[in-house]
Formats: C-alpha cells, structure tokens, sequence
C-alpha cells in the first residue's frame, strides 16, 4: 500500500511538537530542581538566623535588640519565601499530593519561630536564663531540619520519575528517528526514480510520485525518440519541447507557466567567426548550463541556431524570473578558449512572459520573441518582460 508523503510530513509535524511539549518540560524540570535548591538555601539561612539570634551580647541592650528585631523579620520573610517557591513546585504539588504536609510544616515553623522570637526577646529584655530560649531553639531547629530531610526525601522520589520519563523519551525518540529516515529515504528513492521513469523492477512507496510516474509515462519519452533530440546538444528540439510540454503541463495545475526565450548574443549564421567545432561546443555548454537549473516540471529546448526555449513551471512568477535571471548570469559567467580569439566570453538576451491558462503555447512563444526582439534593441544583455515593452511604447 502507497503512503501519503502528505500525511507523514503532518505526523512529522506532530511529533516534533511532542518533542517542544518535551522539551518544555524539561525546561519545568529545571525550574524545579533550581527552586528546591533555593528552598534548601532558605532553610539553611534560617537556622544560620536563629543561630546568631542566641549569640548577641547583653552588655549593650539597645543595640542587641536593633539586631534582634532586624533578623526575627527576616525569619518570617524566609518563611513567606518558602509560600511563594512552593505555587511553582509542580511536581511536588500534582504528582507526589504534598501540598497539604508542607504547608502543615510551614505553618507549624511560623509558629515556632514567633514562639521563637518571643522567648529570645524575652530574653534580652529580662534577667531570665537561658534554658527556655534554647528549648524553643531546639524546636525551631529541629523541625527545620525535617523540612529540609523531607525535601530531599522528595527530590529523590521526582527524580526516579524525571528518569523513567527520560528514558521513555529517549526511546521514543530513536524509534521516531529510525522510523522517519526509513520513510524519507524511500521519499528519496521515489525522487530519483522520477529522474528515470523506465527503472525497471522499482516499487513506488508515495502516492504523489505514483500519480507523477504515470502521468510522465502515459507518453513516449522524449529521449526515446531522437527526431525529438537537437543533435548538437542533446536536449529537446522544437517538436521534443511541444511534446515534453504537453506531458508535463496538467501535473501541477496551481503552479504559473512562463516562457522565456535566449538568445546568444552576436552568434548568427550570417556573422560567424568561429570555426564549427567551436560554435558546436558553444552551444552545448549553453544547454548544460540550461539544464543544471531545469527542475522536474520544466521544459527547455533549442528552437533555433543560436536561440533557446525555456518553460518554467513555478508556485510564483517572481521565483519563475529569479530563475531565468540565475541562468543567464550562469551563462554569462563561462569562458572558454577559442583558437583564434583567445578567451571567449558569453552573453545572452532573452524574452520572459507568463504564460496565461487561455493562451496556446505557441501565442506565448510569439509574444516572448517580441520581447527578446527589445531586448537585443536595448543591448544590455538581459532579461526584459512584458512589462519593459509596454513601458517603451508610452
């Protein structure tokens, strides 16, 4: 059964969106690890607070209690900290359902530390000893060590899934890929194939190229039949390009046609001067270059002694003359050694119209030669269109 190249490049489509859902993931996993290192960074500055909050000296009251007030705030605001990294713990949130346990805990730190805060102001306020202080010290840092044993506890638990998920991933992904370059090698073959339509013994595996094999095989093939071949330089003649057109024109109905004829410059059998060996390989070097830029859709031809057509069939116009424009620079950039003139450089002019679905292919060549007819007047070896004659008629 033939596959849709269609349908896999959408399938394709979809699992590389997969693997951005994965990636983006991943990208939350990281955001989670980072976020339980800040927690555990939190928790270990508290107990470094509520350290220091035991060690100031009495003998200077007033600033003890500067020093007191400022660091008891910043307990509570370490605690706040924790409520706000915990609405991004996902993971923890969804899949492990602590969310109730660890607001208990963070709930029952608040409090600890005021019950804390209380005790330590007392403290340096009264002549108390110190024995109710380092009870309430003792609580508060104990249960600041379960939170943080509980964290790691959990870290270990989301990192047995990030790892199975990973692996899963990854397996995925390598059948993904062995499965694609399976399909898109046959794309390739199928591609190939079109370039040799007679290949004996080939299993077509889309069903686009089959559509386009039996299309470019529902007629004899150009290269069949040599009173369609231009002898010189081996590409269609005049009746080989009618025939090659007529193959090709229905297989892709969206696309715009265009005509363009060439013409080499100061070339004509009536002002010759070079000999005929060489103008022979003038003209097949020109066809070569055509050919380098011919695509599946196209037609080209020698249609006269020193004049060739070229048939494109493109998505947009604009794509159509960018092309001509690349084959006449291609042209223009050969040099080749004549055995009386030295170096010979190459220059062509040419006619480009778009052909219209009313019009014959003949009427388009016609109007194409009255282009290439203004372009040789303008003698700036290029490329005119409809469009410049129009504009020297006003």
């Amino acid at each position: 059964m033939k596959q849709s190249i269609k349908n896999i490049f959408n399938n394709l489509i979809l699992f590389l969106f997969l693997i951005t859902l994965l990636a983006a993931g991943g990208v939350l996993v990281a955001i989670d690890h980072s976020n339980t290192f800040t927690k555990i960074d939190n928790l270990n500055n508290q107990k470094h607070i509520i350290s220091t909050l035991t060690t100031f000296s009495k003998d200077d009251i007033e600033l003890a209690l500067i020093q007191f007030n400022g660091k008891s705030t910043q307990l509570h605001y370490e605690i706040e900290k924790l409520h706000n990294l915990y609405r991004y713990n996902f993971t923890e949130q969804y899949v492990l359902s602590n969310k109730d346990e660890y607001l208990a805990d963070l709930n029952e730190l608040s409090t600890l530390t005021t019950s804390f805060n209380i005790k330590a102001r007392h403290y340096y306020t009264t002549n108390t000893k110190k024995d109710e202080l380092d009870e309430n010290f003792n609580l508060l840092y104990n249960k600041i060590d379960s939170i943080i044993f509980k964290s790691i506890i959990y870290s270990k638990e989301k990192f047995y899934i990030y790892k199975n998920i990973t692996y899963v991933s990854f397996v995925i992904i390598l059948l993904a890929l062995i499965f694609y370059r399976k399909k898109f090698n046959a794309i390739y073959e199928d591609l190939l194939f079109l370039y040799n339509v007679n290949k004996k013994d080939y299993v077509i595996f889309s069903e686009e190229v089959d559509a386009i094999a039996l299309r470019m095989i529902r007629k004899p093939v150009t290269a069949d039949n040599p009173s369609m071949i231009d002898p010189v330089t081996g590409i269609n003649n005049h009746k080989g390009m009618m025939n090659a057109y007529s193959e090709k024109k229905g297989v892709k109905d969206g696309n715009f046609t265009t005509i363009t004829i060439i013409e080499i410059n100061n070339f004509s059998k009536t002002n010759r001067v070079y000999p005929q060996e060489f103008v022979q390989t003038i003209l097949k070097k020109v066809a070569f270059t055509i050919s380098l830029h011919e695509q599946a859709l196209d037609v080209i031809a020698r249609t006269d002694y020193n004049q060739f057509t070229i048939i494109l069939s493109r998505e947009k116009k604009e794509q159509s003359f960018k092309d001509i424009e690349a084959i006449r620079q291609s042209i223009s950039e050969l040099r080749l050694q004549s055995p009386t003139t030295g170096t010979v450089k190459i220059t062509v002019s040419g006619g480009f119209v778009v052909k219209p679905n009313n019009v014959s292919l003949e009427n388009s060549i016609i109007e194409a030669k009255k282009v290439l007819e203004f372009a040789k007047e303008q003698g700036t070896c290029s490329i005119c269109q409809i469009k410049d004659l129009a504009k020297s008629e006003l």
